[in-house]
């Protein structure tokens, strides 16, 4: 249906509802000392506003709930997985179809299977777990972004594509390295940015012709879907399904993290049109997750899902969710707070390295200004820029916002915390590393505030402590 009034209004109504916590700004700063200035280590019950991520934690219909009951909990042959089976063939045309626990999970099946130290793998851009099982199985991550992707201010309608040009001379120049060409939609990394049909049917053009497999990083594959129905030409008339079905079409296969545009709590997908590689996936998928009927889910899970991943292409439900994120993005600008352009699908990504010019990358803008919207109302984000990417060429704070969860006056509220954080942007101070892991390092990270200081200028500055 149309919907040509000013007000965005949920598509569905809510029948539960879960208390939010509303801590004081003393309780919120030791929350945040606790967890070693970590926005990851904060709890729960310590979160007003939670836009850390968007995976896993949005709200599952009445309909998925009802499933749950008819979840059947074979540990071969389960029911649960031919339903899901079938629902996933009818979306992706893929015969093979391997259930895991999530999109991770699926990452390090192809990386363990089918990668090898040295060989390359090229993406629009690849984002944190890709980029880290990619690397932990000794291949490089190649990121190919289109030009114009890191200036936040340019409003390209599908600012996630591949460089086409890029990705055609490194398969002609070293196509026998290249073990895979992968597309992440959207492109989380760069604000949540779509790929074009147009650019999706190119590189699956370009890797027949360099024989190189080509895969989808699908988590959301809704949103992607749904960009291309509103802003590609000649898409306008599709059905969302018709375009998801072109999409996967086009690659031979997807990792898929089912906590996005499945709608699910838990749940991911491997699928391939390759038989040799599908073999390499069982077996491996045997040894880590379990059997392949159920992937390490219950029955119940795969129930969830064959439903979350049909109600994640509803159009009333994306129109909502689209327009919404815009009315959030447009919100922030408002406050003070730049924002990538265009608003993608899932989030909204604050310019925190254009605010907070004061800091230098090795100083965390992105970190800094999450802390900021943490301590002055309980909102919660994650830094996507040098600590999440040693290099990043952007340093973004992304606001997550989960599906069907929070309401026009939730968004308001984080509106608000926006324009105080705002007022005194010039003096949030960076922030520096005390403990790293080797892979991750912003899951788990310990760090530190950095003193600010007045320089012999007179600008207010942040520097780390002497040495």
């Amino acid at each position: 249906m149309s919907w040509d009034f000013r007000t965005i209004i949920e598509p569905f109504r809510i029948r539960a509802v879960e208390p939010i916590p509303l801590l004081d700004r003393k309780a919120r700063e030791r929350a945040l000392a606790r967890a070693e200035h970590n926005l990851f280590g904060l709890r729960a019950e310590e979160v007003t506003i939670d836009l850390l991520t968007d995976s896993g934690t949005g709200a599952m219909s009445a309909e998925q709930w009802g499933a749950l009951m008819m979840g059947d909990e074979t540990y071969a042959g389960s029911r649960s997985f031919r339903r899901l089976e079938a629902v996933v063939h009818e979306l992706t045309g893929y015969p093979h179809v391997f259930p895991v626990h999530q999109g991770r999970a699926a990452e390090r099946i192809l990386a363990r299977t089918v990668l090898e130290p040295g060989k390359l793998v090229l993406n629009n851009t690849h984002f944190d777990t890709t980029r880290a099982n990619v690397e932990q199985a000794g291949a490089r991550a190649v990121d190919l972004p289109t030009p114009g992707s890191d200036d936040p201010s340019y409003a390209c309608p599908f600012k996630g594509n591949i460089d086409l040009a890029n990705l055609e001379e490194t398969l002609q120049l070293r196509g026998s390295e290249v073990a895979l060409v992968m597309l992440t939609l959207t492109n989380n990394a760069v604000g949540g940015q779509p790929v074009s049909m147009a650019n999706i049917e190119s590189v699956s053009a370009l890797c027949r012709r360099y024989e190189v497999p080509f895969f989808l990083d699908a988590a959301r594959f809704a949103e992607n879907a749904w960009f291309i129905k509103v802003r590609e030409p000649g898409y306008d008339r599709w059905r969302l399904p018709e375009i998801a079905r072109r999409m996967f079409d086009l690659a031979d296969g997807c990792t898929l993290s089912a906590k996005k545009d499945g709608i699910v709590h838990i749940g991911g997908l491997l699928c391939t049109r390759l038989p040799q590689w599908a073999e390499k996936f069982r077996c491996e998928l045997i040894l880590g997750e379990g059997y392949p009927t159920y992937g390490g889910l219950a029955g119940r899970d795969l129930e969830a899902m064959s439903l979350g991943l049909l109600e994640a292409l509803d159009e009333d439900y994306l129109r909502y969710r689209v327009r919404s994120i815009a009315y959030f993005a447009e919100g922030l600008e408002r406050a003070g707070i730049p924002v990538v352009h265009p608003p993608g699908g899932h989030a909204v990504f604050a310019d925190a390295g254009r605010l907070l010019s004061h800091l230098r990358p090795d100083q965390f803008p992105g970190q800094a200004l999450g802390a900021a919207f943490y301590l002055e109302g309980g909102v919660r984000g994650v830094e996507v820029g040098s600590l999440m990417f040693p290099g990043a060429r952007l340093e973004l704070l992304r606001l997550a916002v989960p599906r069907r969860v929070y309401t026009q006056a939730h968004i308001d509220y984080v509106i608000e915390v926006a324009e105080r954080v705002a007022a005194r942007a010039s003096e949030l101070p960076g922030y520096r590393i005390l403990r790293e892991p080797p892979f991750l390092r912003h899951f788990s990270a310990s760090l530190e505030p950095l003193e600010a200081y007045i320089c012999a200028s007179g600008r207010r500055e942040s520097c780390a402590p002497s040495p």
